[in-house]
């Protein structure tokens, strides 16, 4: 049995991957699970996994976890606090797999710690790779970790690539890599009511059940420009080598184009077991859970190109990856500050890419060659992101 670390247990990725887990009791005992603040989805997931040690990062919320598990039947569990505690755990001894499921830049420290010590890393955090890419890729070369990809796109495209194909490295026959994308809720909306969208709005997502934040980067396209930095990084591609493609359906969930011609993709309903459930079992397959896949009720799958006038993020995040350097955490930190804005509607819905591009013509493209620059970036990343959202008015 395999020992596993999930990193933002009680957020969608998180649950999902519990459930994969629950189907294959033979394959993976649960070690550790962390979360912020959601104590109550928690305890039941102690409750049915049973794990060694817990993270409770909201120290308040950690209080009333303990006292909530002392009125439980469950004993033995370490509960630990702090965010420090999520390198802890994701660095133990008994873990192997380490399920890199945290949301945002509190995600990168527990990650990048888990690939140093040569963990096999479920990447589900985006950005471990889009804040510290080169320096993350090194620690996994370096460490001999293995490196796979749950993103539906990411992992998609590794399973197009060669076998016995390592993230990282450049398969030669591969000449383009098609990421597709949905478009969210607002691929067919009028540019001009764009500026009225509200927070709801933006979070119904018309075929994904995630995160409110994630929801917004979706909405903004965001989420494809943080995509397409990391497909640069996880299979060794130039920008240029990458085109987006949106895709309704969300039935092709990527595909790789090869010097011969041919252009593999790979499909299945849009779940996000069946990418996790890849990864867990990789090199070897087992149940996900979803249901097959009914071409014939699909019927028919459409494909078209993204209006860069539509989703100006996405433009940013070709811009940052080119530009190179820090510029990837500074792109990364401005939409973190822009959309917890607008979620709190102290900024249009289209003022997000404003702010976000404000903020990257505040900053020269320096090196990022130790974890130190990347964080002073992303701090004064912050910080500039917040001069900007003050200087705008609703």
């Amino acid at each position: 049995m395999k020992g596993l670390c999930i990193l933002g247990a009680t957020g969608s990725i998180g649950v999902s991957t519990l459930d994969v887990v629950a189907r294959h009791p033979d394959r993976y005992k649960v070690i550790a699970l962390t979360a912020n603040n959601n104590i109550e989805l928690l305890l039941e997931q102690c409750l049915q996994h049973k794990p060694q040690f817990v993270v409770v990062v909201n120290e308040e919320k950690a209080v009333q976890f303990k006292q909530k598990i002392s009125a439980s039947a469950i004993s033995g569990i370490e509960i630990l606090t702090g965010s420090a505690a999520l390198e802890t755990v994701a660095t133990l001894e008994q873990v192997d797999s380490v399920m890199a499921a945290i949301v945002g830049a509190a995600g990168l420290l527990p990650t990048l710690a888990a690939a140093k010590v040569g963990k096999t890393i479920l990447l589900a955090n985006k950005e471990a790779l889009v804040m510290s890419g080169d320096i993350f890729m090194q620690a996994v070369r370096d460490s001999g970790a293995h490196l796979l990809p749950i993103d539906s796109e990411h992992n998609a495209i590794f399973q197009c690539m060669p076998g016995g194909y390592e993230a990282g490295s450049k398969a030669p026959q591969a000449r383009r890599i098609l990421l597709t994308a949905s478009g969210g809720p607002f691929r067919e909306t009028p540019v001009e009511q764009l500026k009225t969208v509200t927070p709801e709005q933006a979070v119904a997502h018309p075929k994904w059940d995630m995160g409110r934040k994630i929801s917004v980067d979706s909405a903004t396209m965001m989420n494809k420009g943080l995509e397409l930095i990391e497909a640069c990084l996880l299979f060794n591609m130039a920008p240029e080598a990458i085109q987006v493609v949106i895709h309704k359906q969300s039935i092709i969930h990527s595909m790789v184009d090869y010097v011969d011609g041919s252009v593999l993709a790979q499909m299945g309903n849009p779940d996000m077991r069946i990418p996790i459930a890849h990864a867990m079992a990789w090199p070897d397959r087992f149940d996900s859970g979803v249901e097959p896949l009914d071409i014939f009720e699909v019927g028919h799958m459409d494909f078209e190109k993204p209006s860069l006038e539509r989703f100006p993020c996405l433009r940013l995040a070709y811009e940052a990856i080119k530009a190179g350097g820090i510029m990837p955490a500074v792109l990364n930190a401005a939409n973190e500050i822009a959309v917890e804005s607008f979620l709190n509607e102290n900024i249009r819905f289209t003022d997000i890419a404003v702010v976000i591009e404000k903020t990257m013509l505040a900053f020269k493209p320096t090196s990022a060659k130790t974890l130190a620059q990347v964080l002073e970036a992303d701090q004064q990343a912050r910080q500039e992101a917040d001069k900007q959202i003050q200087n705008l008015s609703i």
